[in-house]
């Protein structure tokens, strides 16, 4: 969709983003995949198709090709495994002090509520389908500007939900998909080890249909605050 070339253009060069925004589409089991894309070679995590896009890179992630039992459940594509219900499997970690601790952080997850049969990730810029969220992953001072977009013409303020696992499948895809709205993460353990997400970068996950307002403030706020303000 040439839409979604230019809306990532104006992000990229007026944000002065690291990296390429997220389309992430996820394919009900009903849906046809978008034509055009390529299953990767061997399994990923859903975070690594993530990190992958913002670098350039396209992938079409049927169930079978997910190497993450926690996400690919979170984001519908098969029944959540009994040990991560329990608490046992993220316990095993180390961040929890006991199986009940993780398991209370399970139990308050929130997981799309359809089943999938898989997902296309891509650079928005190469997106030829409408994307259920973006995903921008950056240092805090362009991620901050999002909540910018967001008070603009109703005020108020923002609030986020977040944890130490599930940054991309959960916080950055799955909430933003549930809410209708955005939200933010700083990261999780899988990413921190699995990707190339860096020590100073955090994540945000805006609903597709929330885009094309932000780019018409990208374009008020390019010569109006963003000359007032310090953008390194």
């Amino acid at each position: 969709m040439s839409d979604n070339s230019v809306f990532a253009e104006k992000f990229k060069t007026i944000l002065k983003l690291r990296h390429e925004p997220v389309a992430v589409k996820l394919v009900k089991k009903d849906e046809e995949y978008p034509a055009g894309y390529d299953a990767p070679s061997e399994q990923m995590t859903h975070c690594q198709a993530v990190m992958g896009a913002k670098n350039g890179n396209s992938y079409k992630m049927p169930a079978a090709m997910q190497s993450c039992n926690v996400g690919a459940s979170t984001l519908g594509m098969i029944p959540k495994p009994e040990k991560v219900i329990s608490g046992e499997f993220h316990a095993n970690i180390g961040i929890h002090e006991s199986p009940d601790a993780a398991k209370a952080m399970i139990a308050a997850a929130v997981d799309v509520p359809f089943e999938t049969q898989g997902e296309v990730v891509c650079p928005l810029k190469d997106a030829n389908f409408i994307p259920d969220v973006v995903v921008f992953v950056d240092i805090p001072e362009r991620i901050y500007w999002f909540e910018a977009f967001l008070t603009r013409k109703v005020g108020g303020r923002v609030t986020y939900t977040t944890a130490p696992f599930q940054c991309a499948c959960e916080d950055v895809t799955a909430i933003p998909i549930v809410s209708g709205k955005p939200n933010i993460s700083i990261g999780c353990f899988g990413c921190r080890k699995r990707t190339d997400m860096k020590a100073d970068e955090m994540a945000i996950g805006v609903p597709y249909s929330l885009i094309a307002e932000m780019v018409s403030d990208l374009d008020i706020y390019k010569d109006g605050v963003f000359l007032k303000a310090k953008r390194d």
